[in-house]
């Protein structure tokens, strides 16, 4: 009797486990450079979609600003949700301005993960 509550209980447990979908939000973070690797204030930071990408991504730009410690964040969530349930991938070009200065940069965004890029500004 008891090894066959003790089967029942661990199976409970694995089906209540196995059913647990990630809640970990989609989030693109950006980190930006001078040429001397020196972390910068107050970039523009530009996401836009790459509807050229395979798979294609949807349209979307965004914008904001770096902190003090040089880096922004674009929570990607909105934008996975208006791509629906089978889109878990987006693939974004990213332009830097600062002062007289523009970089670009590339990255992929997937659902329920952290993606982290460095861009480097000219001399």
């Amino acid at each position: 009797m008891k090894t066959i509550l003790n089967s029942f209980l661990a199976l409970t447990l694995l089906l209540i486990l196995g059913s647990c979908e990630p809640t970990d939000p989609a989030i693109i973070k950006v980190f930006v450079r001078s040429s001397s690797n020196q972390l910068i204030d107050g970039a523009k930071v530009i996401i836009i979609g790459d509807q050229q990408s395979t798979p294609a991504t949807f349209a979307y730009v965004d914008t904001t600003y770096t902190n003090t410690s040089g880096f922004t964040t674009f929570a990607m969530d909105p934008y996975f949700t208006l791509a629906g349930e089978s889109n878990k991938t987006g693939y974004f070009d990213i332009i830097v301005k600062y002062n007289n200065k523009t970089a670009y940069g590339y990255t992929r965004a997937k659902v329920h993960t952290t993606a982290v890029e460095t861009i480097y500004l000219p001399n």
